[in-house]
């Protein structure tokens, strides 16, 4: 099972406060672990909601709103993509996790779906498609 784990923003990140020495040596500590026991395929963290968008969709209508964004504790400040065997694997190595910010802070995991999810809706065709896309991107990132 694959899980999108999203570091919830605060009005420290989206003020542009940046971790620590400190903080960045503990999360790289806890990045290695995560590498070596096979789990972590990707992390990133995020600029603040200023320098960011969003596009509204109404119908064919497109309307592109700019940052910054309001609702802080809806905001993500940084994601990892891991690969653990349950949900509670992934929170298991969440509570490991060093708090990501100077104060509360909140982690939400959230299972990624895989092709089997959708059933009959992913035809044999769209399913081959999907599956030709992945092997394109993996041969792109390791130009």
């Amino acid at each position: 099972m694959r899980f999108m784990v999203m570091v919830k923003a605060t009005a420290d990140s989206e003020a542009g406060v940046m971790p620590s020495e400190q903080m960045f040596a503990e999360m790289g500590k806890f990045n290695e672990e995560l590498v070596k026991a096979g789990v972590m395929e990707a992390g990133e963290g995020l600029h603040p909601s200023s320098k960011g968008a969003r596009v509204r969709f109404s119908g064919k209508d497109r309307k592109v709103i700019d940052g910054p964004f309001a609702e802080t504790k809806e905001l993500v400040a940084g994601f990892w993509i891991w690969k653990c065997a349950s949900l509670q694997e992934a929170i298991e190595w969440v509570k490991r996790c060093p708090n990501p910010m100077p104060g509360d802070s909140d982690i939400e995991v959230r299972q990624i779906f895989a092709a089997e999810d959708f059933g009959d809706a992913l035809t044999p065709e769209l399913r081959e498609q999907e599956e030709r896309l992945r092997a394109q991107v993996e041969k792109d990132k390791a130009k």
